[in-house]
């Protein structure tokens, strides 16, 4: 499934060694996942479900009743009301409960989940170049597309767009695209769907979290010359309010980030339950060729498998403004260090 948790959706797909991308004409019409198409209902925006067409034309006309006359020789007489010497009661608002799960920082929610500012504009677009050891090897865009409906309900909808420039792709071509659906008012992501095509393998999985039965369910397509199409179900016990390690690059923008203060939350992959934390260390300067932005640097810790489990170290710069923009990625490995870094930003509505 996915080797590496939280930061393989940003470059490590580009520190391996190959060719062009990888051919596999058959990839439409064998990587089906139908057991997911039964649990989940997508509707994009420039879909409309059939059963709101038309409502108003063919919307039936309630009979209108016209109430008896009150016959006119039977006086009505209207009681005056009595006073009243009871005191009315005042309503005490409820003590509001604490904001779940305990793991998380509550600043700035209000003890609820969403928090008071939401960060996230539909249309913003920020793109990165990624560089390993010094060499563009290719660029990274975060997007945040219109709303979209997952199985009733409004939900976030993220894009993560990763591809390799010409030069690099001769050393591993890359060509990845991890969509994520994540609830507007619980901000918890239902729905992965992962394509990957890129000198190794042709990839295509899909991810359900299902936070009634606290169930995660992950159903995977492969290709690889060596071993031809291979496919793979998963299914594990999750815990609440659990990411998934594409939501979480945008789920970290809803925090406040104070200086000198460590923030956590969960996050759920390939049969794990982990944590992921980072501290905010300090406030900066980050001058890039998107422009100079006022930023503050994390360090996190993630716990992850696979190519980049021997990082060293992990920061990360966010915009210390109302957006929290990711502006910069940082990994130190045992061989150089693999940075992304934004290049243009596209603000959203």
């Amino acid at each position: 499934m996915i080797k590496n948790i939280f930061f393989i959706t940003l470059c490590s797909l580009f520190i391996l060694s190959c060719s062009s991308l990888l051919k596999y004409d058959k990839s439409q019409s064998e990587f089906k996942h139908e057991e997911f198409d039964k649990k989940v209902k997508i509707v994009e925006p420039e879909e409309e479900p059939a059963e709101q067409k038309n409502t108003v034309e063919t919307a039936p006309q309630m009979p209108v009743v016209v109430p008896e006359k009150i016959p006119t020789k039977t006086p009505i007489v209207l009681a005056k009301p009595k006073a009243s010497k009871k005191v009315p009661k005042i309503a005490v608002a409820a003590k509001p409960l604490k904001r779940q799960p305990d793991i998380e920082d509550s600043e700035g929610f209000e003890n609820q989940r969403r928090p008071l500012i939401d960060p996230f504009k539909v249309g913003e677009k920020v793109t990165h170049e990624v560089s390993y050891l010094g060499a563009t090897a290719g660029e990274l865009v975060l997007w945040v597309k219109p709303y979209a409906m997952v199985n009733g309900r409004k939900n976030y909808n993220f894009f993560i767009d990763v591809k390799s420039t010409s030069f690099f792709s001769r050393v591993y071509a890359v060509d990845d695209q991890i969509q994520t659906y994540v609830d507007f008012e619980n901000l918890v992501p239902g729905v992965f769907k992962l394509n990957i095509r890129d000198s190794g393998q042709v990839k295509e999985a899909k991810s359900y979290f299902d936070f009634n039965s606290l169930k995660a369910d992950y159903w995977e397509h492969k290709y690889t010359e060596k071993d031809g199409h291979q496919e793979k179900k998963i299914n594990w016990s999750i815990l609440p309010y659990s990411q998934n390690p594409f939501s979480a690059i945008f789920y970290m923008r809803v925090f406040k980030w104070v200086v000198g203060k460590e923030y956590s939350f969960r996050v759920a992959d390939d049969e794990k339950n982990v944590i992921f934390k980072a501290k905010a260390l300090e406030k900066t300067k980050l001058n890039t060729d998107a422009g100079v932005f006022n930023a503050i640097k994390l360090k996190a810790e993630v716990v992850s498998r696979g190519n980049l489990a021997k990082a060293s170290d992990f920061y990360m710069w966010l915009s210390d403004d109302d957006h929290k923009y990711v502006l910069r990625i940082e990994v130190k490995l045992p061989v150089g260090s693999l940075v992304s870094e934004v290049t243009e930003i596209k603000e959203g509505k």
